[in-house]
């Protein structure tokens, strides 16, 4: 089975509100990585909102985005689900369901109006929780005596090389997570750096949780 070496999530559940013509609009966001436990979000939402005028929802699961589901929830065709799951496809966002709960205020949006707002509570939704990166990465263990841990945490700050966790025993040990292919560059990258004073250990290859900002 094929799998992906990186993609992107929400980097945490939660849920967002906003007001379009006095009508309230609340996304609730979660990450799912199979059919059943997004449909039971859905049902969960629908229990706690029961006397919303609509409880629309959204999701996409897989690494290649293999079940995607819409649902309008009683608004008009195609103008709620579709619009929200079609933000999840622009941003690449996976393993995510999406439910946008609306509470009417007496002003009719419009098909047009609809499609904008549902699109808009998802994506300032993923935006206020935001968004992280889970990929491939390999773990380096720097070794050092304690006088050099502030050159190494510096030096690092600012790169693509992220510091996951610091161990202290006898000398101090930092955990590095770079990517699969720079283990040569950063190997001699770190022992240049430091004069050739530290210890490089090659760690394990997993997939990690890591900070994701997009391209202007």
């Amino acid at each position: 089975m094929i799998h992906l070496e990186r993609y992107l999530m929400v980097a945490q559940d939660g849920e967002h509100e906003i007001v379009v013509d006095k009508s309230r609009f609340i996304c609730h966001v979660k990450r799912v990585y199979n059919d059943q436990d997004a449909m039971e979000f859905i049902k969960e939402i629908k229990k706690i909102h029961w006397n919303a005028t609509h409880n629309c929802s959204a999701y996409q699961v897989g690494d290649f985005n293999e079940i995607q589901k819409a649902n309008d929830d009683g608004e008009p065709s195609g103008t709620a689900g579709v619009p929200m799951l079609e933000v999840l496809r622009k941003q690449g966002i996976k393993n995510c369901v999406v439910v946008v709960t609306r509470y009417f205020g007496g002003i009719k949006l419009g098909a047009g109006g609809l499609i904008r707002t549902y699109g808009k509570a998802v994506s300032e939704a993923i935006k206020e929780l935001g968004v992280i990166e889970r990929k491939t990465m390999k773990t380096m263990f720097v070794n050092a005596d304690y006088n050099l841990l502030g050159t190494i945490q510096s030096r690092l700050e600012g790169t693509d090389y992220l510091i996951s966790q610091v161990h202290y025993t006898d000398k101090v040990s930092v955990e590095v997570l770079i990517d699969v292919d720079s283990e040569e560059t950063f190997t001699s990258w770190i022992i240049d750096m430091t004069n050739g004073k530290v210890d490089v250990v090659p760690g394990e290859t997993s997939f990690k949780e890591v900070p994701y900002h997009r391209e202007a």
